[in-house]
Order: C-alpha cells, then sequence, then structure tokens
C-alpha cells in the first residue's frame, strides 16, 4: 500500500471526489502530548486529508468536562469548518474516568459513506480496523487513516488504501504550547 507523500500526487484521489474527514480528537491530543508535548494542528490535518478534493464533512469527536475549559478548542475546531460531536466524560465512583468515541465515529462513517468515495479516519486505533474492513468490502469505499506513526496499529496501515504519517512532518501538524514557553 503506497504512502502518500508531499508533492507528488496519490493515484487514488483525485479531484472529483468526495471525502468525509472523521477525527478521534482524543487519540490524536495524546499522542502529540506524549509523543512531543505538543498540540496537534487539526486545520493542517484536515487540509491534507482532504487534498484537494470536496470536502462533504470533517467531524471531530470531542469531550467536554465540567469545567468547560475545553470551550475555545471546541470554537477553534468551529471557526475551522469541523463540525464537532461533543459527549460528556463519565466519572465513575471508583474514580475512573472514560470517553469513547469509537462506536460513535463508526457509526458516523457508516451512516455518511453512500454520499463519499473515500473516508479519512484520524486516528492510528486498531479498534477501528472493523469499520475499515466493513467500509471497503461492504460498500466499496475508499478508507485512508491520517495518524502519529509511533502509535498507530500496525494492522490498521495495511489495511487501509492510503495513510499519512504525521509524524513525518512534524512543522506542519504540531503546534507548541504557547503556556510552556
Amino acid at each position: 500500500m503506497p504512502k502518500t507523500t508531499a508533492n507528488k500526487p496519490h493515484p487514488l484521489k483525485h479531484p472529483d471526489q468526495r471525502v468525509g474527514v472523521f477525527i478521534d480528537v482524543q487519540n490524536l491530543y495524546y499522542s502529540a502530548k506524549n509523543l512531543y508535548k505538543k498540540k496537534v494542528n487539526f486545520g493542517a490535518i484536515v487540509k491534507e486529508a482532504v487534498a484537494d478534493r470536496k470536502l462533504i464533512r470533517a467531524i471531530a469527536y470531542v469531550v467536554r468536562t465540567e469545567s468547560q475549559e475545553e470551550q475555545p478548542f471546541f470554537e477553534a475546531l468551529y471557526n475551522l469548518g469541523i463540525e464537532t460531536r461533543e459527549k460528556d466524560l463519565q466519572i465513575y465512583h471508583s474514580g475512573n474516568k472514560k470517553a469513547d468515541w469509537d462506536v460513535g465515529l463508526a457509526v458516523d462513517a457508516i451512516r455518511l459513506a453512500p454520499s463519499l468515495d473515500a473516508v479519512v479516519i484520524v486516528s492510528g486505533d486498531g479498534d477501528y480496523l472493523p469499520l475499515v474492513e466493513y467500509l471497503q468490502k461492504s460498500t466499496g469505499k475508499q478508507v485512508e487513516i491520517v495518524a502519529f506513526g509511533e502509535t498507530t496499529s500496525s494492522r490498521l496501515v495495511d489495511e487501509v488504501d492510503d495513510y499519512i504519517d504525521l509524524s513525518a512532518d512534524k512543522k506542519k501538524f504540531l503546534i507548541g504550547d504557547k503556556r510552556s514557553k
């Protein structure tokens, strides 16, 4: 499976393709934070994922906390033309916290697939493998992954039609945390 490289058009991507971009925000946020201690440039990622094709929908799956401190981030996504699907952070009696959007992202990708030619999943989570297989085999869609190489499932990379490794161009896809300067 060929990997997309800068300045070289990908043979499976053409201007008339209708594209949907589905962003697992938690996956990217924690990958960037743990690997590089930086934040993610979601605008640059969506632009790269769309690759001069027709963007139909870009949806980011985000988590709300009680403090609402993430609200400016949600507004920034909106200003970039990225819709947000919000879910409250679940806090259990044990103190464990959970906020998982895998099923919601998968349902939206399947629901929107009839109006798309290519589905771009912005996550390296191997849990999306059944979704990738379903979209390719049952609906005939082109499926692409955009994620950081160090945190991307190798099985996922092997299955998709294209893979963009964000780690290959960190300056383009990461932004420093202004508060840490």
